[in-house]
């Protein structure tokens, strides 16, 4: 299913306007490189799909990707502010959609957004925040002009199955790190540190998760809805797309499942050896309390005490004091608690 390897560089060359890319491709082969204002002229030509690549542009450049393509005003709204839901929008014969990417910054998840317009002879990619450069994708659609020359729903596959993909790497490392952190628990009670990243890393998750959820109804759609720009002899891939989507969730949950049991068996632990160790001072308290006991009667200033006059007493009470505290040791000792 992977279209490029994840392991990329995430970040492309961007130009001072934030215009990665602008290409134009007949039957799958690029024969230009445009401006953003010539775009119209060349999408309108037969066989012809403009491809462009953006990263954070400002609202001119949007306002002229407007005018060239006839965007509707709420999808350029949305994609000149970040912090989208994941989404699906129809807008008379063009698509709007929105996915969240993912990846790894340090210790933590970075999260970014794409928006795609998908249209008759066009797609245009928006990218912000964290992301990974697209450029890889062009430069493996690129060749292979058969498969790009499908169209625009090609792209848009090749496009949301590269932001999928890049979701591994990062469950990957997490995984790891939770396996790792399941065999220490396991020996002994987690510590301050081993908790707070043990939150840290199931916010991450939670966070991952709400990312990836609803993208799993945007493939939905793109598979069985009768969208514009997306041909019946797609869909199979789209589904492709939809299966690695749900993998990912299951792996997210399963990975969550097992931060919260291993919380739990750390809480255990600590419980058994707070147990423990309550057991062994009961016990040497039951047994220090013999002696204890036994030195205070003889310790008391009586003028007449009992047995004071024999000869043996001491030993006799020391004897005493050394069978019964060493049948205590044996039957603590015999019952775990020692």
């Amino acid at each position: 299913m992977n279209l490029v390897s994840p392991n990329v560089a995430t970040s492309g060359p961007v130009s001072s306007d934030g215009v990665i890319a602008a290409s134009v491709y007949v039957e799958g082969r690029r024969i230009a490189n445009i401006a953003i204002d010539e775009a119209a002229s060349w999408r309108n030509k037969p066989n012809h799909v403009v491809w462009i690549g953006l990263h954070e542009p400002d609202m001119t450049l949007l306002s002229s990707l407007q005018r060239q393509f006839q965007l509707h005003d709420l999808a350029i709204e949305d994609a000149d502010h970040a912090h989208q839901r994941p989404k699906i929008e129809q807008y008379g014969d063009a698509l709007f959609i929105v996915a969240r990417t993912a990846q790894l910054d340090g210790e933590s998840i970075a999260f970014g957004e794409t928006h795609l317009f998908v249209g008759e002879g066009y797609i245009v990619s928006v990218r912000h925040g964290a992301s990974t450069s697209y450029t890889p994708v062009r430069e493996r659609c690129e060749s292979c002009p058969r498969a790009l020359a499908r169209g625009e729903d090609y792209i848009l596959y090749a496009i949301l199955d590269f932001i999928v993909d890049n979701y591994s790497p990062a469950l990957e490392t997490i995984q790891e790190e939770v396996e790792t952190m399941e065999a220490e628990v396991l020996a002994s009670a987690m510590t301050r540190a081993q908790i707070e990243r043990l939150y840290l890393l199931r916010r991450d998750l939670l966070r991952l998760r709400n990312a990836v959820g609803p993208l799993v109804e945007v493939c939905r759609r793109l598979e069985r809805d009768n969208l514009p720009m997306v041909r019946e002899t797609m869909r199979p891939l789209f589904r492709d797309v939809t299966d690695h989507v749900r993998t990912i969730q299951e792996r997210i949950d399963s990975l969550r499942e097992v931060l919260a049991f291993a919380f739990e068996a750390s809480l255990l632990v600590g419980q058994a050896q707070e147990t423990a160790v309550s057991k062994k001072l009961a016990s040497w308290l039951a047994i220090i309390a013999i002696p204890t006991a036994l030195a205070g009667i003889y310790g008391m200033n009586f003028k007449h005490m009992p047995e004071l006059e024999w000869e043996y007493s001491y030993f006799v009470v020391m004897g005493l004091m050394l069978v019964a505290c060493g049948a205590l040791f044996w039957r603590f000792r015999r019952s775990g608690w020692l």
